[in-house]
């Protein structure tokens, strides 16, 4: 039968818990149906896994699928089939290294999530936000100081759309809703990737994030909002953002506002390990590569300040290019910092809820898509283990083995 499959013989991790329950799992039409001891379920595919342990199916809650390049100014002038292809190609490498749900930070559509779930590629189920909403001359607007004018055509590949004043915002927001966005993208602060930005300067008025957070919640959807200084941070708590992409930036006032707005902060640590050890030869332009310097350092600090705090933490990687095969290295980095029982939970339970999907990923409770992940060594001992995609025994999605 499809999405049927009986594991014999586990150790199962209840991420919320930290607890092992020795016995079997059954899962069948893609779902978990039921755990216990001595399971039967005729003929359908049985591992007998001596002891392995079993581990919800890993989240990536914040990738770029159709970022072939880390030249992301370049992406409106390339085809977009020939970007989807490469996002065909990273999503199914993606899958490889556990990862079974990812949520797109911009650029990824309707078309790929819609592909992807009627199986024309293998890759993680995928939750999307269309374009990135930017002030002109924002984090999402990629023109260089010489270029006036802009090539937004929604047919074009790219990260983000230009749009400026309440109504503009509005309108955007509910554009990308329309077209099914599970959450929408704001450029809130500068970024490393933009040409005409500075790291430290907030981008949008009070006025456009709240608009802008008005609109999702009016489609019970919510705002992920890139941001790096505590100055952009807090705005943006304060006007209703859910989630804060990088935030490598805070200070405690922020600690406070992550928990009086039960907020969730998205660090992504290795992207900028990754830009400074390799991002010029993957196309990041000098003047971005100039740039990575000024977050670097301070992400580390920032993770252990929100985890000594009870930030609510969340796995992401945001890795452009050729450099999106170090997805599982932000396992070690964080595990510098966190437990690794809290890191296992940024990339399961924390995830699944920031994704609304608490129940459906994340957990092994029966009802759960069967999204599964099988390592011979125990990743509470050793979170390194989760670095290492190689080792993986079996990697499952909706109950079928896709690799091992």
């Amino acid at each position: 039968m499809n999405g049927s499959l009986l594991l014999r013989n586990a150790r199962l991790l209840d991420p919320v818990k930290g607890e092992y329950t020795e016995g079997d799992l059954r899962c069948a039409d893609g779902r978990i149906v039921e755990i216990g001891e001595g399971l039967s379920a005729g003929d359908v595919r049985t591992e007998d896994l001596r002891g392995a342990f079993v581990l919800p199916g890993l989240v990536d809650a914040h990738v770029h699928v159709t970022a072939s390049t880390a030249d992301l100014g370049s992406l409106p002038a390339s085809s977009p089939a020939y970007v989807t292809a490469h996002s065909a190609r990273t999503m199914s490498r993606m899958l490889d290294r556990g990862f079974t749900t990812v949520r797109d930070a911009s650029g990824a559509d309707y078309g790929l999530a819609d592909a992807q779930a009627e199986g024309l590629f293998r890759g993680p189920r995928l939750l999307f936000c269309g374009r990135a909403l930017s002030q002109t001359g924002g984090h999402g607007d990629s023109r260089t100081r010489g270029a006036n004018a802009s090539e937004d055509h929604p047919c074009c590949a790219g990260l983000g759309r230009v749009a400026d004043g309440v109504d503009a915002v509005r309108a955007a927001a509910r554009d990308e809703l329309r077209k099914g966005a599970h959450h929408i993208k704001v450029m809130a602060s500068g970024g490393v990737a933009s040409p005409t930005d500075r790291i430290d300067s907030t981008q949008y008025s009070a006025d456009e994030l709240r608009a802008i957070v008005e609109e999702a919640e009016s489609a019970n959807r919510y705002v992920a909002a890139h941001a790096y200084t505590a100055r952009a941070v807090n705005r943006a708590l304060e006007l209703g953002v859910r989630s804060i992409e990088h935030g490598n930036l805070i200070d405690d006032l922020s600690v406070e506002l992550f928990l009086r707005h039960d907020a969730y902060l998205v660090p992504t640590l290795v992207t900028y390990w990754a830009l400074k050890e390799e991002g010029r030869e993957h196309g990041l332009p000098e003047s971005s590569w100039r740039k990575v310097d000024e977050v670097l350092g301070a992400g580390m600090a920032a993770l252990e300040r929100a985890a000594r705090g009870g930030v609510k933490l969340v796995y992401g990687t945001d890795l452009l290019g050729g450099m999106h095969r170090h997805q599982n290295h932000e396992f070690r980095l964080r595990g510098e910092v966190q437990s690794a029982l809290e890191v296992i939970r940024s990339a399961t339970s924390t995830a699944a809820g920031l994704l609304n999907l608490t129940g459906e990923i994340g957990t092994l409770s029966p009802g759960a898509h069967a999204d599964l992940l099988v390592v011979d060594r125990d990743p509470l001992e050793d979170i390194g283990v989760l670095a290492e995609p190689k080792a993986f025994r079996h990697i499952v999605q909706g109950g079928t083995v896709v690799s091992s």
